[in-house]
């Protein structure tokens, strides 16, 4: 078993290590029959071992890699800490701005911003660490495991009996077949973190949120990127006015965009990694330092030996589940990125839930029932929930769309944040929000509103009756629910108040 290779091994990754896969583990002696055997100790099977185990199920946790998935080694916590430093840059370069001056330019130590990464990975990591879910009464083994009968799965010379079994095993970076990508070598969010020098130039393949994200916090950092992509929209699945403030932002930090482009070959030539590009009608070369591939993530469903136990799955789309995320075998379950369409982190918690809901107390929890909001960190941020207008349109469902400019919000003015919106659909002719996308510095934290407002059957019109301090951002919520409801005044209506008014005078 090869681990995700971790680097460099200073105090900050031997203590990461130490929490989420410890050398001197030793995996513990099983005795009868489990509740529940969860296979990966990513987001999905942290949360569905912790919960069963609180509520005193008899469980164990197996992790082949380390403990905390990528969203803790290589996902969510790593990136938004490069993301944080790569905006305090841009906010230092924009200091003129607000008045500010600075004697040079901001110079960016690479080296220590990623000792600073590790050290703050470091630091969370105790919390998914073995020995703390060991200290919440789960048996942790670490190894691969492989369900080997209807009722089993081995961990290297251990064999664990089961009543239920959730396969929680993530996925892991999409690998292109492109001529001549492995020989050259490419970064993934897998291996990007290991860095301790920044590349000069650099060229992202796949501008989805990964894509994105990085391009632009490279770019400020001081390296040259191209962001390759096949499509003409950056973030393709996003509102595509979203998009194009995005856009915006990418070229005025200074990244090179090459959209309806393929990379047909790559090679090395001396010191440079050379893509070969079909964009268009036309061949492009592109000369780099290093390759960050971002093209999607593909679940891991190698050896587990699902076949054997009767569990459908596709190589490409994971693990086949139903709506209360039971596979074919009634006796397995799945959750996270495994079966999921969304793949994000507080999607594989709240399937988990359910997971626990429905193995041990024949719940009727349902996936389909859950509010998902997404977000892509860059700046601005964009982050959506429910129906959009082309989703709307597709299942031919009849909506009203309001929209609030940022420029018009005060705070977002004063803030200097003013490109962007928030954009609300409703069901034609009420009030029923039936999806948002926010384009904001802080959209992540906004698009929750509206999530409650979904989650709870709360209307646009009763937003409009929720206080929101002055100045915020967030008051561009409360101004959508005044116009919702300038929509109500109808020219009927409003001859009725001036009779009314008229006569009351």
């Amino acid at each position: 078993m090869a681990l995700n290779p971790i680097s460099p091994l200073d105090e900050f990754n031997r203590q990461l290590l130490s929490h989420v896969h410890p050398s001197d583990w030793v995996n513990p002696q099983p005795t009868g029959r489990y509740n529940l055997v969860v296979i990966g100790a990513g987001t999905a099977g942290l949360i569905t071992a912790a919960g069963a185990a609180g509520l005193g199920a008899k469980v164990a946790l197996i992790e082949r890699d380390l403990m905390g998935g990528d969203c803790l080694n290589v996902g969510c916590v790593p990136s938004k800490a490069l993301l944080r430093a790569s905006r305090c840059v841009a906010e230092m370069r924009r200091g003129r701005e607000f008045g500010l001056r600075f004697g040079s330019p901001p110079q960016v130590d690479f080296s220590e911003l990623m000792t600073r990464l590790r050290r703050l990975r470091a630091g969370l990591s105790a919390h998914d660490s073995a020995a703390r879910f060991q200290s919440l009464g789960v048996d942790v083994y670490l190894g691969d495991g492989r369900f080997m009968s209807p009722d089993t799965i081995q961990v290297g010379d251990r064999t664990l009996n089961y009543r239920r079994a959730v396969v929680a095993t993530g996925a892991r970076a999409t690998r292109p077949s492109v001529p001549g990508l492995d020989e050259v070598g490419y970064l993934t969010n897998e291996s990007v973190f290991n860095l301790t020098e920044l590349p000069r130039r650099l060229a992202v393949i796949g501008a989805g949120p990964l894509g994105c994200e990085l391009a632009q916090a490279f770019a400020r950092l001081g390296s040259q990127v191209w962001l390759i992509d096949k499509y003409d929209q950056i973030l393709p699945k996003e509102d595509p006015e979203a998009a194009q403030i995005l856009a915006a932002a990418f070229r005025q930090d200074g990244v090179q965009m090459v959209a309806n482009a393929t990379v047909e070959t790559v090679f090395r030539n001396g010191p440079d990694q050379v893509l070969q590009c079909r964009v268009g009608d036309h061949a492009e070369e592109i000369r780099v330092d290093a390759i960050l591939v971002g093209v999607g993530r593909t679940p891991n469903v190698d050896g587990l030996n699902l076949e054997g136990v009767g569990v459908a799955f596709d190589p490409r789309k994971g693990v086949q589940v139903n709506d209360s995320l039971r596979t074919t075998n009634p006796r397995i379950y799945a959750a996270g990125d495994v079966c999921s369409t969304h793949k994000f982190t507080h999607a594989a918690d709240f399937q988990a839930r359910i997971v626990i809901q429905n193995t041990l107390f024949y719940g009727r929890g349902r996936a389909s029932a859950l509010t998902i909001p997404r977000c892509t960190y860059t700046s601005p941020e964009i982050a959506a929930v429910g129906l959009d207008e082309q989703s709307a349109r597709e299942q031919g469902i009849a909506i009203n769309t309001f929209t609030q400019p940022l420029d018009k919000v005060d705070r977002a003015v004063l803030d200097g944040e003013e490109q962007g919106f928030v954009k609300v659909h409703v069901r034609q002719g009420t009030d029923q929000i039936l999806g948002a996308t926010i384009v904001a510095a802080h959209a992540g934290d906004l698009i929750s509103e509206i999530s409650v407002a979904m989650a709870g059957k709360v209307g646009l019109k009763r937003l409009a009756s929720v206080i929101h301090p002055y100045p915020t951002q967030a008051d561009a919520i409360r101004k959508l629910g005044d116009a919702y409801n300038r929509t109500r005044l109808t020219p009927f209506v409003k001859r009725m108040f001036e009779r009314w008014l008229k006569w009351t005078r």
